[in-house]
Order: structure tokens, then sequence, then C-alpha cells
């Protein structure tokens, strides 16, 4: 058997290490994930950490270092095809695009471990588990924090529903009103929603905005006979 002769106690050493080494730090990043209960967890990162470090190490022991790095190429595309099965469109949310990330860290560990590059695996299992973990906090307060109108890129429309008839003077007086607080309108749409009431859509040219002034101007044009609604939101460009 081929495998009686070629077998060498140091290339099996070197492989096991790698494998250990990977199977460790991808159980790390997996219990972290599996904990949060994400759709990718202690297995499916284990085994991709796993995988990724026994191709790296069938390349360098096949034809060295060439041959490892022709195949660390192709494991990244092949793990962004896996990764691309984990992300989920769900209406305009999508879901999984840091599970996604996640598993391309776990590759990138194997593939470090598979080079017999242990301690920069070790090194980037501590960055990927810090992304995923120490970081948290201060994604929440980002989204927690307010929309800042006056710092930030945005679009805002004015919308005033009124009745079928008051159509004309509701459309003039309301580019009066916000043009007398500083505000100019870019572009006036008008939106029929019923047989006796439309809705006028005032798109305002990108300024500086303070709410306050938009609330009061609302507030003036809700007292306007036959006024039904008056309220302005905003978009952010990004």
């Amino acid at each position: 058997m081929s495998f009686l002769t070629t077998f060498q106690t140091y290339d099996f050493l070197d492989t096991l290490v790698s494998l250990t080494a990977a199977f460790v730090f991808g159980t790390l990043i997996g219990a972290e994930r599996q904990y949060r209960l994400r759709t990718a967890g202690l297995r499916t990162n284990v085994l991709v950490a796993v995988s990724a470090a026994a191709f790296v190490d069938i390349g360098m022991h096949l034809t060295g270092a060439d041959g490892a790095v022709r195949i660390i190429a192709y494991v990244v595309s092949g793990i962004g095809f896996l990764g691309a099965g984990a992300i989920m469109k769900e209406g305009m949310n999508v879901r999984g695009l840091n599970t996604a990330a996640t598993l391309w860290g776990s590759a990138a560990v194997g593939c470090c471990a598979g080079a017999d590059m242990i301690a920069q695996a070790g090194l980037l299992t501590l960055f990927v588990l810090a992304g995923n973990t120490l970081l948290r906090p201060l994604v929440n307060a980002i989204e927690r924090a307010p929309l800042d109108e006056r710092s930030t890129e945005a679009t805002y429309q004015f919308r005033l529903t009124v009745d079928a008839d008051a159509l004309a003077d509701m459309r003039d007086m309301l580019v009066e009103k916000l043009e007398a607080s500083h505000y100019p309108v870019k572009d006036v749409e008008v939106i029929e929603r019923s047989d006796d009431s439309v809705e006028i859509v005032a798109t305002l040219v990108s300024t500086a905005v303070e709410a306050r002034e938009l609330d009061v101007v609302a507030s003036d044009l809700e007292r306007q006979p036959g006024v039904r609604h008056a309220t302005w939101d905003v978009s952010t460009q990004d």
C-alpha cells in the first residue's frame, strides 16, 4: 500500500496541529454565534474552519506554498457562495449579512491554521469575536440615536390632505407658508386619495431644517378650512 510507504509522522503531526487549531478557533467563533441563535452556529463555523484548514494543508503538503495560495483563492470564492445562502431578503429588510461575514472569518481562520500560521489564526479569531461582541453596544447606541435632521443629507416632503374643492387654494397657501418660513419648495405633486379628497406633496429644496418650524407650519395649515391632515417626513439619501 502506498500509504505505508508515503506516511510520515512529522507531516501527520503537522496536519493534526493545523486541524486541531482550526477546530478550537472555529468552536470559539461558532459558540458565540450559537449563543445568539444565529443561522450558522457552532457546527457550521467549526466545519468551515476545519474544511478550509484541510484544503490548505493538502496544498501545502502536495505542492508547497504555491499550491496553498491557489487553494486559498478557491476557498475564498467558495465561502462566498456559502455565505450567500445565509443571506435572506424579507421585503425591504436583508438578514444574514453578519452571519455570512462570520463564515468568511471562520474560513480565514481555517486557512491560517492550514498554512501553519497558528498564532495568526488565534489573533484573527479574537478579532472576529470582538467584532461580534464588543461592537454590539456601539451598534445599539447608533441605532437608537435620534436622526439629526440638520446634519443629515435628506429629502423633506410636506404632505397636506385636503378636500378636492380646496385644492387650488391650499396648494398656493402651502407654498406660501413654507417659503415664508424660509423653506423653498422644489416640486409640488397632487395625489388623488378619494373622490372628495386629494393629497398635496411638496418636496423641499435641500437645506438645513428645524423640525419645530415645520411642525408650526403643519399646525397652522390644519386649522384652515378644507384641510384634513398636515404632516411632513424625511428620507435620508444614503
